[in-house]
């Protein structure tokens, strides 16, 4: 007779472990979102939640922070995605915050630091408690500073120095009017188990993911594709090459990669001997400085 294993793979131990965070917000708040932008920590971040309450729905709303400068690509994914789970979406617009005057677009083209704000406002006006986010440690090293359960105060901001201990995975979700909790269940992944995880799971992702010939420009040492929102400068000479995506930020400022990634296998086979993170390869936008990333989030970033 064989002995029967009851050992846990790292992604059974990883999924384990966000739905068990997932489950804990949802009975320790009293009114959380989860942030949904179609990219691929988000997808198996909404993934772990229908996990989470099935067969039932997940007993809490979506919400996208839309700067209006996403790929279409992207956003078509995120409908799609929603209407097949029913789920309510609620879209926060960042140009809908520039017109009416609430915040200012800056001269670099990136609206990050704008989003802030509009993420705020919309805490605010919704009366979220808990916002899911789909930051992994390893991405950035501001990242790699919070806590699974992140404390807000009431005014959105981090303080990294403030901080609630997390002894044997328990959480603390006590929090004063007007206070809220950001909530990492992947903290604990890597961009290879993301992508492992979803080749596990078949889950769909957008194309952008994937590696095709695109037309491109080379700017700053990265390659972006050209779109309706990267437009060839003076003395760039747009080329056709074969590249894909590692993230999808804001289509003005995320770079693509050079690929032959045509499958998501193949795309695991690439991640596992790379050695920069995605955000360091390709986000033109966290090239400002050293600690462009932490400054946002002490100001109330995701």
């Amino acid at each position: 007779m064989t002995t029967p294993d009851y050992r846990l793979s790292q992604l059974e131990t990883l999924e384990a472990e966000s739905i068990h965070v997932i489950r804990e917000v949802a009975a320790e708040l009293e009114r959380p979102v989860l942030l949904f932008s179609g990219g691929k920590d988000s997808i198996v971040m909404l993934e772990l939640a229908r996990k989470a309450f099935a067969p039932a729905r997940i007993p809490f709303p979506v919400m996208h922070v839309d700067t209006g400068l996403n790929f279409p690509d992207v956003l078509e994914f995120r409908d799609k995605r929603v209407a097949e789970l029913g789920v309510q979406l609620i879209v926060a617009s960042v140009p809908d915050a520039i017109a009416a005057g609430t915040v200012r677009e800056e001269p670099n083209g990136s609206r990050n630091r704008i989003q802030t704000p509009v993420l705020l406002d919309a805490v605010e006006e919704h009366g979220f408690t808990a916002l899911f986010g789909g930051a992994r440690r390893d991405e950035d090293k501001a990242r790699a500073k919070e806590r699974v359960f992140s404390f807000r105060d009431e005014f959105g901001q981090w303080d990294p120095k403030n901080q609630r201990p997390e002894l044997w995975d328990l959480y603390n979700g006590r929090i004063h009017l007007g206070e809220s909790i950001r909530v990492f269940p992947l903290s604990n992944w890597t961009e290879l188990d993301i992508w492992q995880y979803i080749a596990r799971e078949q889950i769909a992702i957008p194309p952008l993911y994937l590696a095709q010939e695109r037309e491109v420009v080379e700017r700053q040492g990265m390659l972006y594709a050209v779109n309706e929102f990267i437009r060839p400068r003076d003395g760039e000479q747009p080329f056709r090459a074969t590249v894909r995506y590692r993230t999808v930020g804001d289509a003005n400022l995320t770079a693509a990669v050079r690929s032959e990634a045509t499958t998501v296998a193949d795309v695991i086979a690439e991640i596992a001997v790379t050695r920069m993170t995605e955000r360091g390869a390709t986000r033109g936008d966290d090239k400002v400085s050293d600690a462009a990333m932490e400054d946002r989030k002490k100001e109330g970033y995701f």
